[in-house]
């Protein structure tokens, strides 16, 4: 992951395949459409071990409400609805943005550096297993029938990650906030102090995983030789380039031969807005040309999800997040890295 550059800012299922609860519907009013994400397909995209151990629980056929129109939804979306019945606001912000002491009303903690992240993992932010996932989302009171939107202090940053980690554990009802705290404020919209952690009532929230959505070092080493694939890395330029230090002790720089840099940043209008589709597809077309199987890294697998976010709104639909990122390929070992442009 990146530090925030605005303050105030696997044996997989086919493409093409129908998500669990049947195809999306018109999008909501205020809603951004996007495409859902199919994993990718083929050999090369093995399921994490947290994520393939047991067999997967059936997809929901019919029980769920009307999904989500889209995977961003503007202020105005959430405003209107908040503390509407079957409404989950997530505060998924992360390092020193979690003490940014103001939260959305009634947002409870998307813990990214606690109990949303597998700490005996080497490498930080790591998706934790199916269990243990299950347990943490109920713990703050998730159904299976929940309209979640998560956000975070930086704008659209860490929020992305928690999108991410929801819909590979098999849950689509799930949206970004367009802008975060930042334009919700900016819209002068209500905020309260943030609270003790979430005392409601458990959910039932049942992970079921999709594989392919995130992969390991091995799949995006073969993707890197794959003509059809590009791997895309959010870091900055000159964390790419590996003119400026890694944050993380140890860690090499520079990035993987034949990775593409694309900053999470640009992706983000002055605002701390997503861009339009069409300025995304653009971005996304300048970075890897005509491949549409994209494979996404970044510092320790945050804002690679931002890119992923902006892949799916872009269009793109074969996308699957390296969790392990940097975080893990930069550690000293006989894995390939180069310097430069």
């Amino acid at each position: 992951m990146n530090p925030p550059q605005n303050p105030a800012t696997h044996q997989n299922p086919p493409p093409g395949t129908t998500p669990p609860g049947g195809p999306p519907p018109e999008p909501l009013a205020g809603a951004v459409a996007g495409p859902v994400p199919e994993p990718l397909a083929g050999p090369r995209a093995e399921a994490l071990p947290g994520l393939s151990a047991g067999p997967l629980v059936e997809p929901l056929v019919g029980a769920l409400p009307e999904p989500l129109g889209g995977v961003l939804v503007g202020v105005e979306w959430l405003a209107g609805r908040l503390g509407g019945g079957g409404v989950v606001v997530f505060d998924a912000s992360v390092g020193a943005h979690r003490g940014a002491g103001r939260r959305i009303p009634g947002a409870r903690p998307f813990d990214l550096d606690g109990a949303l992240s597998d700490h005996e993992a080497a490498a930080p932010h790591t998706m934790p297993g199916a269990s243990a996932f299950t347990e943490a989302l109920r713990q703050l009171g998730v159904d299976d029938t929940s309209t979640v939107v998560v956000y975070d202090a930086a704008g659209v940053y860490s929020s992305a990650r928690a999108w991410w980690m929801l819909r590979a554990m098999g849950f689509d009802r799930v949206a970004v906030l367009d802008g975060g705290l930042p334009a919700w404020i900016a819209a002068g919209l209500p905020v309260e102090a943030t609270g003790p952690a979430y005392e409601g009532p458990r959910g039932s929230f049942t992970a079921r995983p999709r594989a392919g959505l995130l992969v390991d070092a091995a799949t995006v080493g073969a993707a890197l030789t794959d003509p059809a694939a590009a791997v895309l890395d959010a870091r900055t330029r000159e964390r790419f380039a590996g003119t400026a230090p890694e944050p993380r002790p140890g860690l090499r720089g520079g990035h993987m031969p034949g990775a593409v840099n694309l900053p999470f940043g640009e992706l983000q209008d002055p605002a701390g807005l997503m861009r339009p589709a069409a300025e995304l597809r653009q971005a996304f077309a300048a970075a890897a040309g005509e491949r549409e199987r994209l494979y996404f890294s970044c510092g320790s697998g945050v804002t690679a999800c931002v890119l992923a976010l902006g892949a799916t709104l872009a269009g793109y639909k074969e996308l699957a997040v390296y969790d392990g990122s940097w975080s893990e390929w930069g550690l000293p070992s006989d894995r390939p890295v180069v310097t430069g442009a």
